[in-house]
């Protein structure tokens, strides 16, 4: 490592926990480095942007530059690639269909799909649309939506029936969404397609914004109780990282 580098990051890190900043003595005691090198290592930072220090009371705070440089890093993540690894993840685990899918225009479209070792036919395929009422994935991004646009979509997409499981009753819909938000997993007991149990759960971005879900997809042979049991840990975890990938907290 290098030593003025690594001391500089620790004092960063440091300068970053306290929002009102701190002062070179203060800094000096917390990392142990003597006052003399700490004030070099901000007053360098602050020809570049990345601290500032404040004029009133002399403490230094986290610069501006920091916005600049994290709103690019934003900007340049790609769902996909940041997703791949935990997909992948999940297929090795299960062996099942894994589906990565992106809200838009009041549809889900799937943007990645794992087909696992296990032989199942499925509809879905890249680039395909499907309805989100019927939809372990369109029920776990609906149930963060506002209920303004919840209602939006199901005026204009209606709610046909696809299965004789599919929840066609608007009330009885709205009352699930709550659960999948209290639960942070959403179903789909072969409501879309027969034979087939999906379990999904929500995508954030920066923002806090719910823009993708990522699905498990299996026959309802293998797809009982106990199992969706030990998948809906899993599959929370495995949301939680994508989500923290695209800078959620």
């Amino acid at each position: 490592m290098v030593k003025s580098v690594s001391r500089a990051l620790d004092i960063i890190t440091l300068v970053s926990s306290k929002r009102d900043g701190l002062g070179v003595t203060e800094i000096a005691n917390q990392i142990d480095i003597n006052k003399s090198s700490v004030y070099r290592i901000l007053s360098t930072m602050a020809q570049y942007g990345y601290i500032e220090q404040d004029r009133e009371t002399g403490r230094y705070k986290l610069g501006y530059k920091f916005l600049e440089v994290s709103s690019k890093l934003l900007e340049s993540i790609d769902l996909r690639t940041e997703a791949k690894p935990y997909l992948q993840e999940l297929e090795n685990e299960t062996n099942e269909v894994i589906h990565l899918v992106v809200y838009d225009q009041g549809e889900v479209v799937y943007i990645e799909k794992l087909e696992g070792n296990e032989t199942l036919r499925m509809h879905s395929k890249v680039g395909k649309r499907a309805p989100m009422h019927c939809t372990s994935v369109g029920k776990a991004i609906l149930a963060h939506l506002p209920s303004s646009v919840v209602l939006d979509i199901l005026e204009r997409k209606g709610m046909p029936t696809h299965t004789d499981k599919t929840i066609t009753n608007k009330d009885d819909f709205l009352k699930e969404l709550i659960q999948v938000k209290q639960k942070g997993y959403a179903l789909d007991l072969e409501e879309n397609e027969y034979g087939i149990i999906c379990i999904a759960v929500p995508i954030f971005d920066h923002l806090g914004k719910v823009v993708a879900a990522v699905s498990i997809s299996g026959p309802t042979i293998r797809m009982k109780d106990e199992r969706l049991e030990h998948l809906q840990v899993r599959m929370k975890y495995i949301g939680g990282q994508i989500s923290a990938r695209l800078g959620y907290k």
